[in-house]
């Protein structure tokens, strides 16, 4: 359990560092050095090879980060949802887990509310 909660603080704090003008200006600041430095290893494949692995490294690693950043806030937002309808007399408690429901029985109340989209429009 220890794991899983250095893991959620380590993605959180992950997620609002790479997502700040710092974070970008870093990358950029390190592709420029790189790009600086290929004259000096004669653009080779060694220097080429240094920035795809480390992209590609960063890539991998940050999928995961924002995976679980995004699944963590998603959740949220459903419970605060649930909650809203939970509280409002004239909703339907039946929405409150669609997102547990399978892809035939949520095209049937997105047809559902479209249509009273629709109707409230033309009125």
């Amino acid at each position: 359990m220890k794991i899983a909660h250095a893991f959620d603080r380590f993605s959180k704090l992950s997620a609002r560092f790479s997502g700040r003008p710092l974070a970008f200006t870093s990358a950029v600041a390190i592709i420029v050095a790189w790009l600086l430095t290929g004259p000096l290893f004669g653009f080779s494949d060694t220097w080429q090879l240094v920035i795809n692995t480390a992209t590609t490294v960063i890539t991998f690693l940050m999928v995961f980060l924002i995976q679980n950043t995004q699944s963590r806030d998603t959740e949220a937002i459903q419970i605060k949802l649930d909650e809203l309808i939970r509280v409002t007399e004239a909703a339907s408690n039946g929405l409150m887990d669609l997102e547990e429901l399978d892809e035939a029985t949520l095209d049937d109340y997105r047809r559902k509310y479209e249509l009273m989209a629709r109707q409230s429009r033309a009125k």
